[in-house]
Formats: structure tokens, sequence, C-alpha cells
């Protein structure tokens, strides 16, 4: 476990805190979550990181349920506990159902199970799927 403790507003510098307003603004929440505030430890991997997300996640050809839905995916496949219960909460605000959080489960499930079977077999790949 980590020895450091989240970085909180008041204690931060001027570069952390300006990452933390735009964070705020961004998301309109009253406070940045603890990853944040860990980050913060380090400000330049806290404003690359922060600038990462916004980026990726920002309207595009994908909406933002479709993108929190492939960032769950991917958490869960990672185990990382954090940002399961992140892009769970990101997820149903945008309006995942239950049913579909079943369905990302299930195909990410289905995913890795058959991701490891291919990869164990060294199955090659099939021409048809070829450029």
């Amino acid at each position: 476990m980590s020895r450091l403790t989240p970085i909180e507003y008041a204690d931060a510098s001027p570069a952390v805190r300006a990452v933390y307003d735009d964070i705020k603004t961004s998301r309109n929440v009253p406070d940045v979550n603890n990853f944040w505030k860990y980050l913060a430890h380090d400000p330049a991997t806290l404003k690359r990181t922060w600038e990462s997300i916004k980026e990726v996640m920002a309207p595009g050809a994908l909406d933002p349920l479709t993108k929190e839905m492939i960032y769950l995916a991917v958490s869960v496949t990672n185990g990382c506990g954090y940002c399961i219960a992140s892009h769970t909460a990101a997820a149903r605000k945008a309006g995942m159902s239950d049913a579909m959080f079943a369905e990302v489960m299930a195909v990410a499930g289905m995913a890795n199970e058959t991701n490891r079977l291919a990869n164990g077999y060294r199955v090659p790949i099939d021409a048809a799927f070829g450029p």
C-alpha cells in the first residue's frame, strides 16, 4: 500500500490547483476524487493524465456511455478496483442500466476467456481477417 497521502486543494501547489480547478469545472463536481489527489504528488503526471483523459473521453464518434462502458470493461480486465468503481458510477450516470452492466461484464469475461484460449493454442490468424 502507498505511503503517500492525498493532496488536498488547500495543500496543493498552484500547478496542481490549476488541474484540480479544470477537473472540477469540466466535470461539474465540488472536489476531485482520490485518484487525482494521489497523482498530484507528481504534477507533470497529473496534468498529462488529465489532459489525455479529457481528450480521449471527449465527444467523438463514440457516445459518452459507450466510452465509459469500454473503460469499465478494460478496468475489470485489468483488475483495477478503483477504476471499476469510478467508471461504473460514470457509466450509470451516463445511462447504463443493470442489464447493460450485465452484458458488459459478460462480453468482457468472454473476451478474456477466448483471448487466453487463442493465445494458449497459438491459433494462427485466418487469412479472411487480413487487410
